[in-house]
C-alpha cells in the first residue's frame, strides 16, 4: 500500500465551511492534525465549526462569497498571512436551484453556475500558485450525484456539477507530474440543509415544490460526519475519485452500465423504496 499523504501540520482551505459537508469534512481533517483556513457568508455557522474543529490546530475563519471574483482572487494572500500556507484547497461551496429548465430563469441559473462551478474555477486559479508551493498539495472539487446522472429538475445543477467534474478530470491530467494532485467528489444523499435551502423557480407550482422537497428528505439520509470521514480518507489516499455513500457508488455502477437509458431503471428504483 502507498504511504498517505500526511495531514498533520498542513492546512486546508474549506469553502462553504459553515455547515453540512463543509463542517463535517473541517472536523474530520482537524482530528488529523489539520489547520484550516474556512470560508462561508454565513459567519456565526463558521464560527461553530471553528468551536467544532477544537483547540488542537490552528484555526481561521473568513467571510467569503466566491461569486466574488476580486475577494477570491485576494484569499490566497488573506490565507497566506493567517496560515503561511495551503496544501489542501476543497472547493465545497454550492447552491440548490429547483424547476424545470422552462421554469428556471436565465439569472436563477446563471446565479448557480456562478457559485457551483465558477467559484470552483476561481478559487482553483487563485490558489495554485500557494499551492505549488508546498512539497504536496491537493485540490478537493465537490462534484455530486448529479455529475453523474441528471435527473429531470435538476438541468442547472445537473449541469454545474458535470462541469466541475470534467474540469477536475483535465486539471488532474495537466498537473500530472506536478506536487498538485486532485480529486472530485460525488457525494450521494447525503443529510445537509441544501434542499431546504434551495432557491425554486418563481413559476414551480407549489404541490411540486413541496413534493420534491419531500423526496429530498427521504434521500439525504447519510450523516454529514460520516461523509467528512470518506472525503477526508479519500484525501489521505491520494485518491483521484471518492464516491461518498452506498447510493452514489450503485448510481455510478449503473450509469456506466446504462449510459443512455440509467433514468428509466433509478426511477422504477427510487419509486420501490
Amino acid at each position: 500500500m502507498a504511504e498517505r499523504m500526511r495531514l498533520k501540520g498542513r492546512t486546508a482551505v474549506i469553502t462553504g465551511a459553515a455547515s453540512g459537508i463543509g463542517r463535517a469534512l473541517a472536523v474530520s481533517l482537524a482530528k488529523r492534525g489539520c489547520d484550516l483556513a474556512l470560508s462561508d457568508l454565513n459567519e456565526a455557522g463558521l464560527a461553530e465549526t471553528a468551536r467544532l474543529a477544537g483547540s488542537g490546530v490552528r484555526v481561521s475563519s473568513h467571510r467569503l462569497d466566491v461569486a466574488d471574483r476580486a475577494a477570491v482572487a485576494a484569499f490566497p494572500e488573506v490565507v497566506r498571512a493567517a496560515h503561511g500556507r495551503a496544501d489542501i484547497v476543497v472547493n465545497n461551496a454550492g447552491v440548490a436551484l429547483g424547476g424545470t429548465f422552462e421554469q428556471v430563469s436565465e439569472a436563477d441559473f446563471e446565479w448557480l453556475f456562478e457559485i457551483n462551478f465558477w467559484g470552483v474555477v476561481r478559487m482553483t486559479r487563485a490558489f495554485l500558485p500557494l499551492m505549488r508551493e508546498s512539497d504536496e498539495a491537493r485540490l478537493v472539487n465537490l462534484s455530486s450525484l448529479y455529475g453523474l446522472v441528471a435527473p429531470p429538475g435538476q438541468t442547472a445543477y445537473s449541469a454545474a456539477k458535470f462541469a466541475v467534474r470534467g474540469f477536475s478530470q483535465a486539471l488532474r491530467h495537466e498537473l500530472l507530474g506536478t506536487n498538485i494532485g486532485v480529486t472530485v467528489v460525488h457525494p450521494g444523499g447525503v443529510a445537509t440543509q441544501i434542499a431546504r435551502s434551495a432557491r425554486v423557480a418563481g413559476n414551480a407550482p407549489p404541490e411540486e415544490v413541496a413534493r420534491g422537497r419531500a423526496e429530498a428528505d427521504r434521500m439525504l439520509r447519510l450523516p454529514a460526519e460520516k461523509a467528512g470521514e470518506i472525503i477526508a480518507g479519500g484525501i489521505e489516499r491520494r485518491e483521484a475519485r471518492v464516491l461518498v455513500g452506498t447510493d452514489a457508488k450503485i448510481v455510478s455502477l449503473i450509469e456506466r452500465a446504462a449510459p443512455v437509458t440509467y433514468w428509466s431503471l433509478l426511477s422504477r428504483l427510487m419509486r420501490r423504496k
